[in-house]
């Protein structure tokens, strides 16, 4: 678990992450949290089911580079986005991340905040040498996140910007 100033970024394991996929409120009644509107994606109901669920039942694998982290608002009492690094560090030490905010959410800097609270736990993982992420050229809010929690522009594609964020402060 992680903590920020205004939220907690809970890791779900393989069962929370079922429940969480029913979007029927029953994980929000495990955690003892407030129901929220919330809807998943079809891209990130595909990745549940083809890469995150496989990868988090998988024993040999850190589930923790690859689940979901719910964001909880400490005030509020509910989730109000998510977090997934893209597996385990490579060797080059790099993990990916991808994020998203509940859309009542958005607007409110919230997160900056998940992927500071990321980048802080990150540090303290000896693996982890840097943080990469893409965003679409249209998304202009995802992209400012990066560029508040000081990712670098490394690349593009037609349609996608690529960050890095090199880790120096290794504990």
């Amino acid at each position: 678990m992680v903590e920020t100033n205004r939220l907690i970024l809970k890791p779900l394991n393989h069962e929370q992450l079922i429940k969480y996929l029913k979007c029927d409120g029953s994980l929000e009644a495990e955690l003892n949290l407030h129901t929220t509107s919330r809807t998943i994606s079809p891209e990130l109901k595909e990745a549940l089911e083809q890469t995150i669920l496989p990868n988090v039942a998988d024993k040999s694998k850190d589930y923790l580079y690859s689940t979901l982290w719910t964001a909880i608002s400490k005030t509020e009492n509910k989730m109000i986005g998510d977090l997934c690094i893209v597996g385990e560090p490579n060797a080059a030490g790099e993990i990916e991340i991808g994020y998203g905010t509940y859309e009542v959410f958005m607007g409110r800097g919230f997160m900056t905040e998940i992927v500071g609270g990321i980048i802080e736990w990150s540090k303290s993982q000896p693996k982890v040498k840097s943080l990469i992420a893409s965003t679409e050229k249209t998304n202009r809010a995802s992209f400012r996140v990066l560029e508040k929690n000081r990712f670098v522009k490394v690349g593009e594609t037609e349609t996608l910007f690529k960050w890095r964020l090199e880790l120096y402060n290794h504990v």
